[in-house]
């Protein structure tokens, strides 16, 4: 439907208003802090794309995926029996198979993603991209987090970038599948908002903000556009599509503010692992350092945490 596109304009000194506005917003305090981290640490897909990814470093992500927050913590605040674990693990197409094997060897059903279809730059022949993609769902990935050709929507090729997506779709076959923007490469807001509902017309799980590789990662401006996308698209069509910002984000109170922009925009029903991911890295480590202080009134000393 390329008439919902043709004539969008963004308002960007509004948008970049709303976000300073956000970004000055008071954070909550106590216990409904501690409630929010926990929210916050079961949206995480805990993630590993270094070059030097090793079977060994993928299972120590995955044993402290399902063990995110340390058990007399969870014990203090009486969330120890809640099952709490982050979103899924998520590795390049080549670690899935040991992702998949320590998470069955740790007896739980984290899913594992894998980043596909040419990560992080997207310049390689979509045939290769299909095969990767289908590589990655033999090897046991369950969500599918692709990138698209920044060039496409560069040069308005519309049509040619919804077709692009709707194959990597069908590739994905049963595997979720969530289609990364690289937003800082798209050059506008509107280009933004175009290539969000080209995504989801062709059938994206989720849309996600950046690849984490680009110079200027997840920001609010930009969710902003993304999340009203996701509701026009709503409004239209009936049909739900996930968000996940990704890259730079490292302390919980970025964390916390990326929750309440969802809840406004979007609504409550959002502020689940079904419709909202945290794509990060480092992230987990802070939350964890947070509840800490929250449980003992002290600061965590470097051995007192296992690594994210």
């Amino acid at each position: 439907e390329l008439g919902w596109i043709s004539k969008v304009h963004v308002n960007r000194p509004a948008v970049v208003r709303h976000a300073e506005r956000i970004k000055k917003w008071r954070t909550v305090k106590g216990n409904w802090q501690a409630a929010w981290l926990l929210k916050a640490v079961t949206c995480i897909d805990l993630t590993t794309l270094s070059g030097d990814d090793t079977p060994s470093n993928v299972h120590r992500l995955c044993f402290k995926a399902k063990h995110p927050i340390r058990e007399d913590l969870l014990k203090a605040l009486d969330m120890h029996d809640k099952g709490i674990t982050v979103g899924a693990v998520c590795v390049y197409p080549a670690r899935v198979i040991d992702a998949v094997n320590a998470l069955k060897a740790a007896g739980c059903n984290i899913p594992v993603a894998s980043v596909a279809a040419g990560f992080p730059s997207g310049q390689t022949p979509l045939e290769t991209k299909l095969a990767e993609i289908k590589l990655a769902v033999e090897y046991g990935a369950r969500e599918i987090d692709i990138v698209i050709s920044r060039s496409l929507v560069l040069t308005g090729q519309w049509e040619g970038l919804y077709e692009e997506i709707r194959q990597c779709r069908e590739a994905c076959g049963e595997a979720h599948m969530k289609t990364i923007l690289a937003t800082g490469e798209l050059g506008s807001l509107a280009n933004v908002y175009k290539a969000s509902m080209i995504a989801m017309m062709a059938g994206s799980d989720f849309i996600k903000t950046s690849t984490g590789k680009e110079v200027e990662n997840a920001t609010f401006p930009v969710g902003v556009v993304m999340m009203r996308a996701i509701r026009e698209f709503y409004w239209q069509t009936g049909n739900k599509v996930g968000f996940k910002p990704a890259g730079g984000i490292r302390t919980a109170k970025e964390a916390i503010t990326w929750l309440m922009l969802v809840k406004e925009e979007l609504g409550v029903e959002w502020l689940t692992p079904e419709l909202f991911r945290l794509g990060a890295s480092s992230l987990l480590e802070d939350i964890e350092k947070q509840i800490f202080y929250h449980v003992t009134g002290s600061y965590a000393l470097q051995h007192d945490l296992a690594m994210a």
